[in-house]
């Protein structure tokens, strides 16, 4: 009852925590933050210098007392001590124009699909030390099929492929539950790495992680494009170790991407082969949505389409499509405690009621 009374004057959060990106739906304000997932701490005092957007800025530039971590890799909590300080920042920035006796907020949070029992505590735990009052935990698909108003509760094969930054997963929705699913390690941050190792293997030019994002996002492509373009990519030479600038092509950042495309579609494929054929017969009708970010590679819709024979398109604002799925779930409680995961702190006291 008292929790019930608490939810009422609450602000409850949405969090997508993302390898690259954390973005945060606070209830009736909507998506307030849109922050990369890094975080700056001073190695010498132990306090955090920045989070967000100005630790990404420090990237490659601090010294050496100052370090730019990224606690999250391939959707997974690799630093937990950072990861907690990082979710504090950002729920209390969501709350920062509240008065002091605002209750903790009900938080949401989308995780990967193939999450384990212990990396599933670390989220919670996480998040309830940040000041949670209440941690639910959905599949990241689940939440971007809701986000892009798919009709997950009905009998009917929806398949999203979510290209986040660490990880692609491939899931096929209906009643509420993921029937089939595969999850790669490779989405945006591994496009950002393929681009690196061509430049140096083909051009001897050693590239910073900012220059080949920027590059993937201004002229990476999947397929030919209908006008060519170029770009200026700039870094070291690793012969002379001297500054050094070249112009790079569609054309190439296509072929530095090649092989982890190849790999996403090939993915697909495979997941489509295991779908029951009933879910097979409605996705052929109703086609793939792709989520995330890394679903705004150009041509990368049509090379999967061609491929899989299957339509394909890409969700309105695929970059925020798991994080409003998490706000409508915020609305929709009953929704919400169908599709949540199961909590580990629930686990933990049904194992000592058995063995009691």
């Amino acid at each position: 009852m008292f929790n019930g009374m608490m939810g009422k004057f609450s602000r409850d959060l949405g969090i997508d925590l993302g390898a690259a990106n954390t973005l945060v739906y606070c209830k009736d304000k909507g998506i307030i933050i849109n922050e990369p997932s890094v975080v700056a701490i001073n190695t010498r005092s132990g306090q955090i210098v920045a989070v967000g957007n100005s630790a990404k800025e420090m990237i490659g530039k601090t010294p050496a007392h100052i370090s730019t971590i990224k606690p999250l890799v391939s959707g997974i909590i690799s630093d937990f001590e950072v990861t907690e300080k990082m979710l504090k920042h950002f729920i209390e920035k969501a709350h920062k124009d509240n008065f002091s006796f605002m209750p903790r907020p009900r938080v949401v949070i989308g995780v990967p699909l193939d999450l384990t029992e212990v990396e599933r505590k670390a989220v919670e735990d996480a998040a309830l030390n940040a000041g949670a009052r209440e941690v639910y935990l959905v599949e990241e698909p689940m939440a971007a099929a809701i986000g892009a108003r798919l009709p997950i509760t009905e009998p009917v094969g929806n398949m999203v492929v979510d290209i986040g930054g660490g990880t692609t997963e491939i899931a096929v929705i209906s009643l509420s539950g993921v029937v089939t699913w595969k999850s790669l390690p490779i989405a945006g941050d591994e496009f950002n790495k393929n681009i690196v190792v061509f430049a140096r293997e083909h051009f001897n030019l050693f590239l910073g992680e900012r220059v080949a994002e920027n590059i993937k996002m201004r002229i990476g492509s999947a397929m030919q494009l209908d006008e060519p373009l170029t770009m200026e990519m700039r870094g070291r030479d690793m012969v002379t170790g001297l500054p050094k600038e070249i112009i790079i092509t569609d054309a190439q950042v296509r072929e530095a991407l090649a092989r982890s495309v190849r790999t996403i579609v090939e993915n697909i494929k495979s997941a489509l082969e295991i779908t029951p054929p009933e879910l097979v017969a409605d996705i052929y009708e109703r086609g793939i949505v792709l989520t995330g970010g890394g679903a705004l590679l150009k041509g990368l819709d049509r090379v999967i389409a061609r491929a899989a024979e299957i339509p394909v398109r890409v969700a309105d604002d695929p970059l925020t499509c798991v994080v409003r799925g998490t706000g409508i779930l915020i609305d929709n409680m009953d929704l919400l405690r169908t599709i949540a995961l199961p909590s580990s702190q629930e686990t933990t006291v049904n194992r000592r009621s058995i063995f009691a």
